[in-house]
């Protein structure tokens, strides 16, 4: 992370002061809403930020709640008194969606005395309830995270894509992977011989897994961000970059807002900066904020480490020493 320190002027007009070592800066950035800023970083409660948000002014909603877990930046209480607490943020969410707006949900599993409880399936009749549409649940699959020792080991999170109408953004093209027979063709009907298949590739369908070379696979691949991703900070549960791209590009358009309203350090704000989006980043913890912060002007100077959108997911080839089987298994068989 940069040395530079910049301080907040929010006083008056909410922006920050630019540090000493980036020079006309790509991206205005603020802490309070504005349309002369590119992103809002805010330290802060989300409910009460997310109030003060204009109505139908956000193209895309994307977060990674707090899962109830016992972070340090959790208070760990029952299920459903914690899925009570979020339910005014969630209406305020759902109202400053824009009409043709999506909101995506990405969450895991909640843990209790070793009892699973998956969030997509409480999360799902809150949203409903406040009318938005499910268009796809999502599966996430990754291969590494912590081991189970009574269960299996959890390898998959879910997304969940709603949309507050019929009439949404959903930019197929921008997002479609390679076809894995692309010179494939319709065997019957008044297509046959013809190519049945898009020259721009694809639709990479509801499941993203991690496999090593996922644009001849068709399949979408990104790893969570474990402690030897590049994107690794010190936020315990982070987003990958990628993730959020796909979403972006998929669901925005070009100077749209995209808001994380638990935006811990910064990725969906710097997916959306990337491709031309605006951004919207809340966070209670202001150093997860401040290294959001460092991370947008790194991504300016072009110094921010990051996966690139598809870049395949690095596969052992057997000789390194922690791929082969150690020589005490082997005298013990």
């Amino acid at each position: 992370m940069p040395s530079a320190q910049s301080t907040l002027n929010s006083s008056q007009t909410g922006q920050w002061d630019a540090p000493a070592d980036v020079t006309n800066p790509r991206w205005k950035l603020g802490s309070s809403f504005g349309p002369s800023f590119d992103a809002v970083l805010h330290t802060g409660d989300t409910y009460k930020f997310v109030s003060s948000l204009p109505s139908e002014s956000i193209a895309l909603v994307i977060s990674s709640p707090p899962y109830n877990l016992g972070k340090e930046y959790e208070v760990p209480t029952k299920l459903q008194t914690y899925l009570g607490t979020l339910k005014p943020s969630l209406a305020q969410l759902v109202r400053v969606m824009s009409s043709n707006g999506s909101l995506c949900w990405q969450v895991g599993n909640y843990v209790e005395r070793g009892e699973v409880f998956p969030l997509d399936v409480y999360y799902y009749p809150l949203f409903k309830e406040l009318g938005l549409q499910l268009r796809n649940r999502i599966v996430w699959h990754f291969g590494h995270g912590l081991h189970a020792s009574r269960r299996f080991s959890g390898r998959y999170e879910t997304l969940l894509w709603f949309t507050k109408s019929n009439d949404y953004n959903f930019n197929l093209d921008a997002v479609r992977v390679p076809a894995k027979y692309p010179g494939k063709t319709h065997y019957r009907g008044p297509k046959r011989g013809q190519i049945s298949g898009n020259p721009l590739g694809k639709n990479p369908s509801d499941f993203w897994e991690f496999l090593q070379d996922e644009w001849n696979s068709g399949l979408w691949d990104i790893p969570n961000v474990k402690s030897n991703h590049p994107e690794k900070t010190i936020h315990p549960c982070q987003f990958p970059v990628e993730l959020v791209e796909r979403c972006v590009l998929a669901l925005t358009n070009p100077g749209d807002y995209v808001l994380d309203p638990y935006g811990g350090v910064g990725s969906a704000a710097i997916a959306a900066l990337k491709n031309g989006r605006r951004a919207i980043s809340v966070d209670k913890e202001s150093k997860y904020v401040e290294i959001a912060r460092h991370r947008i002007q790194d991504l300016e100077r072009g110094q921010l480490v990051m996966r690139k959108l598809g870049t395949p997911v690095y596969q052992p080839s057997g000789k390194e020493k922690a791929a082969r089987i150690p020589a005490e298994w082997s005298r013990g068989q």
